[in-house]
């Protein structure tokens, strides 16, 4: 009785192994095809806060897939250079202006009139 039920635990063990493991010519889980970064950062228009936030780059096998993550920082560094110039510019002709009002002559003065009231 010792024996036929060895017998029959080998053979329940061995059936389940090759069940997990696949022992049949056919693949019992077929290769996962690699994830993609699905929704891109916007190509038309500046990049957002919402943007970054709904940011999801795929995860490969031993974390982000570089491709992707060079992709992404490539872009938000190109935007953050471009709107670090389009703030420097706009600081640059605010001073311009400011300077120009200090030194030029009081606009609101009447023609004749001194400036001390």
């Amino acid at each position: 009785m010792f024996l036929f039920l060895l017998i029959a635990m080998v053979i329940v063990v061995a059936a389940v192994t090759l069940a997990v493991v696949g022992g049949g010519d056919s693949e019992v889980l077929p290769d996962v095809p690699p994830e993609r970064l699905v929704d891109p950062l916007p190509v038309t228009r500046p990049v957002g806060r919402a943007d970054i936030e709904a940011l999801r780059l795929p995860v490969a096998v031993r974390g982000y897939r570089m491709a992707d993550v060079d992709e992404v920082l490539g872009r938000l560094g190109a935007e953050l250079a471009e709107r670090d110039a389009r703030i420097a510019e706009l600081s640059a002709e605010l001073a311009g202006a400011q300077a120009t009002a200090v030194s030029s002559p009081d606009l609101f003065k009447k023609p004749g009139e001194e400036s001390g009231r």
